[in-house]
């Protein structure tokens, strides 16, 4: 092969090489792709996160939970909650699920037709959910809980469960 013929493959290759590295920063290879740390709970969750620690000391307080990690459905359908996190799950020690917990303070402004549909999505799946606007005190969270858990009556005023 010619010197002129190696040079051309080599310029083909070089090409290829840099339109490959090309695409792979534009999937997020690419080291300058910004991100930044960010607290795993807001000041609200990280409020109810220890009121539940405190209200339920036996039992396991799960935070931010995956909905694919509660439910299942055939694949088609996966993407309707594939994306979503529950803010809370209480769990007895053997990781059953008690009951899901939303906390419903400012963020959920307007939001009031998505929350009835995850809450749909997970009563389906038959899941207890309680949503509370701000953190309740330890006995009004117990209270909630049980009637969640119960499927009972109305629960003390400033938390209302959705199962």
């Amino acid at each position: 092969m010619s010197h002129t013929g190696l040079i051309f493959i080599a310029i083909v290759i070089g090409a290829g090489l840099l339109l490959v590295a090309g695409k792979s920063r534009k999937r997020g290879g690419s080291s300058t792709f910004h991100t930044k740390a960010r607290p795993v709970l807001t000041k609200n969750e990280q409020g109810l996160y220890w009121r539940l620690r405190e209200a339920f000391p036996d039992q396991i307080v799960l935070a931010q939970v995956a909905f694919s990690a509660l439910i299942t459905s055939d694949r088609s359908h996966r993407n309707r909650y594939s994306q979503k996190v529950a803010d809370f799950v209480l769990c007895d020690k053997a990781f059953s699920v008690r009951v899901v917990i939303e906390l419903d303070d400012s963020s959920h402004a307007g939001r009031g037709g998505e929350d009835a549909a995850r809450d749909a999505m997970l009563k389906r799946a038959g899941y207890a959910v309680l949503r509370v606007p701000r953190t309740p005190d330890i006995d009004a969270v117990k209270a909630a809980v049980a009637e969640a858990t119960r499927g009972g009556p109305a629960v003390p005023a400033g938390v209302a469960t959705n199962g």
